[in-house]
């Protein structure tokens, strides 16, 4: 009898590029793993604020070795990091409540759509070094992921509905049940009951709790070949 699927869910925000990392890699691993991977666009500075916990960067030797850190990972996993020229005035003052509404209404009324407009607003602040704030950034990252205009429109004109910005509160919140202090996280639920994992660098534990197989950040790269 073959096993069971597993469900991964990934608490993410665009504004946090240790997120990205673990949005590649774990859509990446859908594909190798027995798993279902479910996406949550979260609020990165409400988690914070619900844990009491601090953006890294803003421990000066944190925010040093953060430069470095990102530089490396994004060459071990293979994403096209790199950091922003104005790094307070875009992950810090800018933010990413604005964003990461539009994203929730994205999952709300085209989820099949979640995933690349994710990652092109990730391409856009954390790659491209370009705003993600404006409603034209917004749009110009819909339509680059394949949202039509015209639903790109209405996705906007959502961010001020209640009820997107309540469902992107929900899930914020629930991140915080599971145990978060920041993004991502992940959530393996196994056998009914959930384990919280923080961060980008705990794969191998998260596969060794599944019994599946880690082969690195690019799993088709280091497979073994049957």
């Amino acid at each position: 009898m073959a096993a069971s699927r597993k469900l991964l869910e990934l608490f993410y925000d665009v504004v946090s590029p240790y997120s990205w990392l673990a949005f590649e890699v774990l859509c990446r691993y859908r594909n190798v793993w027995n798993v279902d991977l479910r996406l949550r666009p979260g609020f990165l500075g409400g988690l914070m604020n619900l844990s009491g916990n601090r953006p890294p960067a803003m421990v000066p030797l944190k925010g040093l070795y953060m430069v470095k850190d990102i530089e490396r990972l994004a060459q071990y996993c293979n994403v096209p990091l790199r950091q922003p020229s104005d790094f307070f005035g875009s992950v810090i003052e800018k933010g990413s409540l604005q964003a990461m509404r539009f994203v929730t209404a994205v999952e709300m009324k085209h989820p099949e759509f979640v995933e690349s407009v994710s990652r092109e607003l990730w391409m856009r602040i954390w790659s491209r070094d370009e705003d993600i704030t404006q409603p034209e950034s917004l749009l110009a990252a819909a339509s680059k992921a394949g949202v039509q205009p015209q639903h790109a429109k209405e996705l906007l004109g959502m961010i001020s509905n209640p009820d997107v910005k309540n469902r992107l509160k929900q899930t914020t919140d629930e991140a915080a049940k599971h145990g978060a202090f920041g993004m991502p996280v992940i959530v393996a639920h196994v056998d009914g009951v959930p384990h919280m994992f923080f961060g980008s660098d705990r794969f191998e534990l998260i596969a060794y709790l599944l019994r599946e197989k880690w082969f690195g950040p690019v799993p088709s790269r280091n497979a073994p070949k049957l």
